[in-house]
């Protein structure tokens, strides 16, 4: 007989939000749950079964831990198995693979132990002495190293302005290249032949010029109570001059040595302004971030004031030149070339550069006639007038300002350093100095 009783419904499990537990698991599975517990081991956390619950307890396996724990594993096999949830706790391992790679670092040094200090100090003063020794024995190629370094930085201004025009740097640069290489070229071929041929005979008849002064009764007063006369002419009679430019081997070496060091300029000059920027960029990078901006800055309007100084003092020179030759062709007198030629060089030098070229000039001029010579003395008079107050100011007004006893200071130093090159750069140095202390010295001490 089948009973109609029918069996009694199960009561309906009513659902909790409370978390289930997690039973730990011996096999590799998959862990989903968030994880809020702390990971103390040093290794893998290995599990071998999957966690499917919001882990709460602590996992401390024994190998290199590879993925976040995502529930409790108690296991020693490694865990396989991603975990998918979010992991909030923190582990604390005992290192990395690397770690113990170069061995244990040592105890620091002892900063104020007598042995270190004499230890570093000799070895920067053999370091200094081994860097003085290097800059003495490779002085000449330095100074050609500084010498394009700043006509690259004079000519750079002429490569820029090629370069608003919408030509690409290398082609700028190689236009300005053949530029400078047609002027130098051209003015080679225009001043050599006449030059050398004005100057030997300068040389050869000063005796005659030094006879001529002698003779005149305007100078021969003064002359007679410094003894002048005979002091130049005991160095002419001693071949002191012959000695120094004489010689077919003298000359032969000369002539090699400076072919040699204007090729050597020349093609520094070109790398220099071809790699302009990228040498900025990299001294730019040797500049800590937060200070590499006003360093840019600065740098930048340096060198556009070096360049626009260089150019200005090039234009200046070559306008004393060319009017000393024109006032030599007017009044007839002997070596024309070679006068402008030695005012145009004078005037590089800045404040004193002028008046020695004016008094070589009015001296040559003394010797054809008085009145050659008070023309010449009247002439570089007015001419010095027109350039300090005229041409100056105008070609100068975007470069450097520096006063009048600073300039002449820097003159001296830089020919006595490195001749005519060292003055002309030596006015461009003090600016930029004068600029670094107005710009960061002086504010950092206003600070204080």
């Amino acid at each position: 007989m089948v009973s109609s009783e029918t069996p009694a419904e199960k009561p309906a499990v009513k659902p909790t939000d409370e978390p289930v537990p997690p039973d730990p698991a011996a096999g590799s599975g998959t862990a989903t749950g968030p994880a809020t517990g702390t990971a103390t081991g040093s290794g893998t956390a290995t599990g071998s079964g999957p966690a499917t619950g919001p882990a709460t307890g602590t996992a401390t396996g024994s190998g290199p831990a590879t993925g976040p724990a995502t529930g409790t594993a108690t296991g020693s096999g490694p865990a396989t198995g991603p975990a998918t949830g979010p992991a909030t706790g923190s582990a604390t391992g005992s290192g990395s693979d690397d770690e113990g790679r170069f061995g244990e670092p040592g105890r620091p040094l002892n900063r104020r132990s007598p042995f270190l200090f004499g230890f570093l100090f000799g070895l920067g003063a053999i370091l200094a002495y081994a860097l003085f020794l290097g800059v003495r024995n490779a002085a000449s190629i330095l100074v050609l190293i500084f010498i394009a370094l700043f006509l690259a930085i004079g000519l750079n201004p002429a490569v820029e302005r090629l370069r608003r025009w919408g030509l690409r740097r290398g082609l700028a640069v190689a236009i300005v290249a053949l530029a400078v290489v047609g002027l130098l070229v051209g003015g080679l071929i225009a001043l050599i032949p006449p030059l050398v041929t004005q100057t030997t005979e300068l040389i050869n008849n000063a005796p005659d010029t030094i006879e001529s002064f002698r003779r005149s009764e305007t100078v021969n007063e003064l002359i007679q109570r410094y003894d002048i006369v005979n002091k130049v002419q005991s160095a002419i009679n001693a071949g002191t001059v012959g000695n120094a430019v004489g010689g077919v081997v003298g000359g032969a070496r000369l002539l090699f040595g400076t072919v040699f060091n204007i090729l050597t300029v020349l093609v520094l000059t070109i790398y220099f302004m071809a790699a302009f920027e990228r040498i900025k960029e990299t001294g730019y990078a040797l500049v800590p971030g937060s200070r590499r901006e006003r360093v840019r800055l600065l740098t930048d309007e340096i060198l556009t004031k070096v360049g626009a100084y260089m150019v200005g003092a090039l234009a200046i020179a070559i306008l004393a030149g060319v009017s000393t030759f024109a006032l030599a062709l007017a009044l007839g007198l002997a070596y024309p070339f070679a006068l402008a030629v030695v005012v145009a060089v004078c005037d590089l030098i800045p404040q004193i550069g002028a008046t020695l070229g004016a008094v070589v000039v009015s001296l040559v001029g003394l010797a054809s006639s008085i009145t050659d010579g008070v023309v010449c003395i009247v002439f570089f008079i007015v001419y010095q007038q027109i350039e300090n107050y005229l041409i100056y100011p105008n070609v100068m007004r975007r470069s450097v300002k520096v006063s009048d006893v600073a300039a002449l200071v820097a003159a001296l130093v830089g020919v006595g350093l490195f001749g005519v090159i060292g003055a002309l750069v030596a006015i461009p140095m003090v600016a930029a100095i004068q600029l670094i202390m107005r710009e960061v010295l002086v504010p950092s001490l206003d600070e204080r």
